[in-house]
């Protein structure tokens, strides 16, 4: 009897050494691994290691949207230094550098002015359905741009001066504003992209008109048709660049209903980048519309423009349309031949 109990003392202990030596071989075999891979049980951990490790790390819970059980995204750092940093840098080097250029263009150059003074005949230029789709278009991104750079720069501007109770009910309203005109906008960029494609389709005029500053550097006119290579550019910006902030937009607005945490980052990285770069290349437009050159702001607001305007600017659409209507066609010319031009 005392020698089956030793016997059996012996094998307990055998096997107690046996199962240590398993525990332990994990352990070791970790401490040699050459990969330098991370144990997540180990007594001391390193997050940035497990952040490099693991994509996303997850936890549990019990409720139907399993994207909430999501505890960490390490990609979700990137897109923060984005949005709170490098966005800020985009903008603002795009949005105050386009406002410093063009004031000191206009100190050296001043306005373009109508080199045969004003003719005191007219013709039409854009009909009522055109400006209102350009003036619907452009009322909806003044209050886009307004809304969306306070997005961005507003905590940083705004709420010192505003006040917290104020700037939240700004931001309330802008954010609402911001939603529910995007609608008109997009039919805007759509309507623009169908009524005026035919005539903003680049050519070899285009490339001469830039060769030649295009009336803008100098003195010089070169000839150009109904859109000159400028407003080609202008619109094929409003196109492109309207289309992608609009698409990225409603993939905001409308969350993981089309795509994941990452594709919403993404979204939003374009949706901020490109609509900067929209309102930077927006304030070039306004300012050739405007104070920039002389008769140009009457094409959208009375939707005529004077002859010499047309004879400088663009010679041959002018050739053109005198070419179907005859010189004095439209009532506008026939009322300035009756009345002297002052």
């Amino acid at each position: 009897m005392a020698r089956l109990l030793a016997h059996a003392r012996f094998i307990i202990g055998a096997l107690a050494l046996m199962f240590v030596v398993a525990m332990a071989m994990p352990t070791a075999a970790q401490q040699r691994n050459p990969d330098n891979s991370v144990n997540p049980t180990a007594s001391s951990v390193k997050e940035d290691q497990l952040l490099q490790q693991m994509r996303i790390i997850n936890g549990r819970g019990s409720i139907p949207d399993a994207k909430s059980y999501n505890l960490e995204q390490p990609a979700g750092r990137d897109w923060r230094q984005f949005h709170d940093v490098t966005l800020h840098w985009i903008g603002a080097i795009a949005i105050i550098g386009m406002l410093a250029a063009l004031v000191l263009f206009y100190l050296i150059r001043g306005m373009v002015r109508i080199q045969a003074g004003r003719s005191g005949r007219t013709l039409v230029r854009f009909n009522a359905f055109e400006r209102f789709v350009h003036w619907m278009t452009a009322s909806c991104f003044i209050v886009l741009a307004v809304t969306g750079l306070n997005i961005t720069f507003g905590k940083t501007l705004l709420l010192p001066w505003m006040g917290p109770e104020m700037f939240s009910g700004w931001s309330q309203w802008g954010k609402y504003a911001h939603n529910y005109l995007s609608f008109p906008f997009t039919l805007g960029v759509v309507l623009i992209l169908l009524i005026w494609i035919a005539g903003n389709i680049p050519n070899s005029i285009d490339l001469q008109w830039i060769k030649r500053g295009g009336g803008i550097v100098g003195n010089d006119h070169p000839p150009a048709y109904r859109f000159n290579a400028g407003q080609k550019m202008i619109y094929w910006i409003v196109v492109l660049g309207g289309g992608a902030v609009a698409a990225s937009g409603y993939l905001l607005m409308f969350p993981f209903y089309v795509t994941d945490i990452a594709g919403m980052q993404l979204s939003q990285i374009v949706h901020g980048t490109v609509a900067v770069l929209f309102v930077a290349a927006m304030l070039a437009h306004i300012y050739i519309g405007t104070i920039g050159m002389e008769g140009a702001f009457e094409a959208m607001a009375t939707g005529e423009v004077d002859l010499n305007w047309a004879k400088q600017h663009h010679s041959l659409w002018l050739e053109k349309e005198q070419a179907r209507t005859g010189p004095n066609e439209s009532e506008s010319q026939a009322r300035a031949a009756a009345t002297p031009a002052e």
